[in-house]
């Protein structure tokens, strides 16, 4: 780990000594590219039940949680990018216009340069490493900051970097809110963030002093509508899923439910049951659940409880960070736990009678970074697709879209810009440089003053 404190590190010098080994070169070799990933993939193999533990640590979860939600996807994501960065980091041909015959046209995929990774505390391993092994295959220098409220997985991710790699190459902070203002004093190539959207602003405010492109991702409010003609236990079974999978601390859960006034009964039911199966009578008891990651998180979650009628759960405990799986209904939309993205193991229900009705309730609001839609009609999946707009989402499921990483991840409006996940993670990483490479064998004389008599020629070329 780079194991100095946040009161004694001088992150200009870090910054600008990994300025300097970008410049060196070394990191634009695609042979070093891939065996920098292959040592990330052996560094994570190495600490694998450390990385677990800590994840336990900071959040309880399992041990199939954390490697489903957080490893397992980062060893795929890099099996993805061995693979594939020899060809993708290829230069591209493209056509070249008449006019400028006989010449050659290409794009260069070229590195930003020094890169930061700024990552939140709900899936801290997974959230940070998904970047960084796009800045690694696109051959850039990386500074990487951990959540300091996710201490023990952060502690572990330093570890391993500085166990694996040149501090000058990629170098992990560790520290918390002056340490964060510290390193957005510095300039960077490009910056990758993932949090909130107080932050966000913040970033992009830190950002436009040196007009350093960014991608946020930020999340928001993400609906979940089902439909009278859904397969209403199936829904169930992938919403309670999606819900409250890691205590509903993910920025893709489903934040609310939005059901056909006929079937809202037998959906609570369904997913109440759900629960039971997944949990047990007693989720606290339950290997399986996790917890809330502070007291400031657990506080503002209780809060929410008194925003609608419990339906079903509702306990907690404020010692253990605890609070069960829980469903709310008779949520009035301009209660506060409909005016921010819950993070927690709360699920309000709004009942609507038309389709038209919940399209017109998603869009009077932020657009969120995921949406789901459950209905077995494809007429009603296509008009869905075409009125609303989100991140990325499921028809019939939940979460799940983030898996495929073949598919980009990321918000729109609100909810972020730009993305990652596959290809999308090397290209958002990566600067296309196009280059026209004239012949000289051939000059062509219209291009040049005097111009007269040339327009009738010029626009036989040119239309």
């Amino acid at each position: 780990m780079n194991k100095k404190s946040s009161s004694k590190v001088d992150v200009k010098s870090i910054i600008n000594a990994q300025r300097e080994f970008f410049n060196t070169h070394r990191t634009k070799n695609v042979e070093f590219r891939i065996a920098m990933l292959e040592k990330l993939k052996q560094g994570i193999t190495k600490y694998e039940k450390d990385i677990i533990d800590a994840l336990n640590k900071d959040l309880k979860k399992s041990e199939f949680e954390s490697y489903e939600t957080e490893i397992g996807i980062i060893l795929e994501e890099i099996r993805l990018h061995i693979k594939n960065t020899k060809s993708w980091s290829k230069s591209q041909k493209v056509k070249t216009p008449l006019t400028l015959f006989p010449g050659k046209s290409f794009v260069v995929s070229e590195p930003y340069g020094l890169t930061l990774i700024l990552a939140p505390w709900n899936y801290p391993f997974q959230l940070l490493m998904a970047p960084l092994i796009g800045a690694i295959s696109a051959g850039n220098c990386v500074a990487l900051k951990p959540s300091e409220i996710s201490e023990h997985t952060a502690h572990i991710i330093g570890h391993i970097m500085s166990e694996t790699y040149d501090p000058n190459y990629i170098y992990t902070f560790i520290g918390g809110v002056d340490l964060n203002k510290q390193i957005l004093q510095e300039c960077y190539d490009y910056i990758f963030f993932t949090g909130g959207p107080v932050f966000g602003k913040i970033v992009m405010q830190s950002a436009a002093r040196n007009l350093t492109p960014v991608t946020l991702e930020l999340g928001g409010k993400s609906p979940c509508i089902v439909e009278d003609d859904a397969n209403i236990d199936l829904s169930a079974k992938r919403i309670t899923w999606g819900k409250y999978l890691n205590a509903g601390q993910t920025c893709i859960a489903p934040d609310y439910i939005m059901a056909q006034r006929s079937i809202t009964k037998e959906l609570l039911e369904r997913i109440k049951k759900y629960i039971k199966i997944f949990y047990g009578e007693d989720p606290s008891k339950s290997p399986d659940y996790p917890r809330i990651i502070t007291d400031n998180h657990f506080a503002r979650l209780v809060n929410f409880l008194k925003d609608g009628t419990i339906y079903f759960g509702g306990e907690n405990n404020e010692k253990e960070r605890y609070i069960a799986p829980t469903i709310l209904t008779g949520v009035h939309p301009k209660k506060f736990i409909m005016q921010e993205e819950i993070f927690g193991p709360i699920l309000p229900i709004i009942e609507y009678d038309h389709l038209e009705e919940a399209i017109d309730f998603v869009n009077k609001r932020p657009r969120p970074l995921a949406q789901y839609f459950f209905s077995e009609n494809k007429e009603k999946q296509k008009i869905i697709l075409e009125k609303t707009s989100f991140g990325g989402g499921c028809i019939n499921d939940t979460v799940v879209h983030f898996i495929n990483p073949y598919m980009p991840f990321g918000g729109v409006g609100s909810s972020g810009m730009g993305g990652y996940h596959g290809k999308k993670s090397f290209d958002t990483f990566t600067h296309n440089k196009s280059i026209l490479k004239s012949s000289t064998l051939f000059d062509n004389p219209l291009k040049y003053a005097p111009y007269k008599g040339k327009l009738g020629l010029l626009k036989l070329f040119v239309r």
